[in-house]
């Protein structure tokens, strides 16, 4: 393969990377825990956009309320991995890339 070519394979992917990554922070995934006691928004590349907790969540004290937005957030960023998995593997998808 001639360098021309390369260099040719290497800018359409990086265009198809930059389409992905511009994707991935439009598209949002949703973390729930406790049965939707706590809800995490979370884009596709994990900005946190909003948290919502039930009323009655609060009441179960500190250390329950950071383990049931804790489990919420694992969902949310479990989903996005998942996501950014399929994004990226569309995008890449043909190219050779290196292990």
């Amino acid at each position: 393969m001639d360098m021309e070519s390369l260099m040719a394979q290497a800018s359409a992917l990086q265009d198809k990377v930059a389409t992905a990554q511009n994707k991935l922070a439009a598209m949002h995934v949703k973390g729930i825990a406790d049965g939707g006691a706590c809800v995490i928004d979370m884009t596709g590349k994990y900005d946190l956009v909003n948290i919502v907790l039930r009323d009655d969540v609060l009441s179960r004290g500190a250390d329950a309320v950071a383990q049931i937005v804790a489990a919420a957030y694992n969902d949310a960023k479990a989903k996005a991995d998942a996501l950014i998995d399929q994004v990226m593997g569309e995008a890449t998808a043909g190219i050779p890339l290196p292990e």
